[in-house]
């Protein structure tokens, strides 16, 4: 009756779901803001994809990433690669007009390293 007992309970799984048990644990619903807050791509300064113009977001990317410890790759790449994650992430919620803005950054950033 036991070794039923046992068989049955590596079938389900463990029911227990305290803390320290073996349940698995969901995963976190918002990893893209663990991954941008966690990466070691760039160091960024607070809302600069809020800001207004592309200029400016172009301008703040690359002063992060020119000034940044932490990125692993070149700073063209490292701040083109957190501009692209960020229209990634933001998907079909992402308006228009911002979307426009970010497109625009993405061309200014280009600009501002010398790749046209």
């Amino acid at each position: 009756m036991v070794a039923r007992k046992k068989a049955a309970a590596r079938k389900t799984g463990p029911r227990n779901t305290t803390p320290g048990s073996t349940a698995r644990k969901r995963a976190p619903k918002r990893w893209s803001q663990r991954v941008t807050r966690n990466s070691d791509a760039l160091d960024l300064k607070r809302g600069v994809f809020k800001l207004t113009s592309a200029r400016k977001i172009a301008s703040s990317l690359k002063r992060s990433a020119e000034t940044s410890s932490r990125r692993k790759s070149g700073a063209y790449r490292s701040a083109l690669s957190m501009l692209t994650f960020y229209i990634n992430r933001a998907g079909k919620t992402l308006p228009k007009t911002e979307r426009d803005r970010l497109e625009r950054a993405k061309v200014e950033l280009r600009r501002q390293f010398g790749r046209e």
